[in-house]
Formats: structure tokens, sequence, C-alpha cells
């Protein structure tokens, strides 16, 4: 039997078992299920003094804070958050933030992320003080929408915060 004949048929067979070991290492793991996976911890939200705009009226925004508790066995690595904030009775987006929560190095089992703050861009504006902005009778509460990615997976529902009718200061 002529050796160079059955060569490129073990080839095959030796690259068709690397790929699938590769196939089987934890990168290449089942898909998270965020609410199980993840905690939201530390979470406070609340109304940021956003300075003056450019006609000299107080602007306030929306913002919530927290960390990220892995509740899993294992290290996760790639997690995005995005917050999509919304007035209440409105369906239409009214602002959003974006933030890699965690990177390459990964959060172990049992972890938490640093404190993670999003608030939107769009807020309120007057000429009044911050906390009577708050009182006012036409201001609109607002929730905050928590969606996560990990790695490559579609976006999932993380959590539904209502934000706090309170002044933040950080």
């Amino acid at each position: 039997m002529d050796d160079s004949a059955t060569m490129p048929a073990m080839r095959s067979s030796l690259l068709l078992a690397v790929l699938l070991a590769a196939l089987s290492l934890p990168g290449c793991a089942a898909a998270l299920d965020p609410p199980e996976a993840l905690r939201l911890s530390d979470l406070s939200s609340g109304w940021f003094d956003a300075g003056v705009d450019t006609l000299g009226r107080n602007k306030l925004v929306p913002s919530v804070s927290f960390r990220l508790e892995n509740a899993t066995p294992d290290t996760l690595r790639y997690l995005q958050l995005n917050a999509v904030f919304r007035r209440a009775g409105e369906d239409e987006e009214w602002g959003s933030a974006y933030v890699r929560a965690v990177g390459g190095d990964g959060l172990d089992a049992g972890r938490a992320t640093n404190v993670m703050r999003l608030e939107s861009g769009r807020g309120y504006t007057g000429e009044q003080g911050q906390g009577e902005m708050l009182a006012h009778r036409d201001f609109v509460d607002v929730t905050v929408e928590l969606f996560i990615k990990h790695r490559g997976e579609q976006w999932a529902h993380l959590d539904l915060v209502d934000v706090d009718r309170q002044l933040l200061s950080y």
C-alpha cells in the first residue's frame, strides 16, 4: 500500500479531531441565562445634576448605579450592558447608555464588578431649583430597562429599574 495515498485522509481526520476538541473548550460554552447568572447589587437610582444648559437653566438627568455579581460557578468574560430609559407610560426611548461591563480578564465566580453608573443624555431643564423640578406637576417618572450581552450572543433582558425621585450627588 502506498503511504502517500493515506496521508491526506489522515490529515483530514486529525484536522477534524482538532476542530471538535476546540469546540468543546470553555469559550464555546452554553448560552448564559442572565437572570440566573447575574445579580444587581448596591443598586441606586435618582436624578443627577448635569449642570446648567446653554440657556442657563438647571438640568437633571436620570441615573442608575449598581454592581453586577457573578452568581455562577464559572468565570464570566465579555459582558456588555445597555440601559434604555423610558418615561412612564411611553414606549419611546428617552435616552440610553452603553458600557462594557466585563472584559477578557473576566469576573470570577461570586465576585462583583466595580460600581457602574449609567445615565441618560436626556433629562429635564428648568429655571427653578432641582428640588422644585422633581416636585413639579409636569414631572414624569422614568424607568431603566437593562439589557446584557454575553460574548456574541443576543441581547437579553436583565432587569427593570424605577428611577427614584431623588437628587443624587456623585
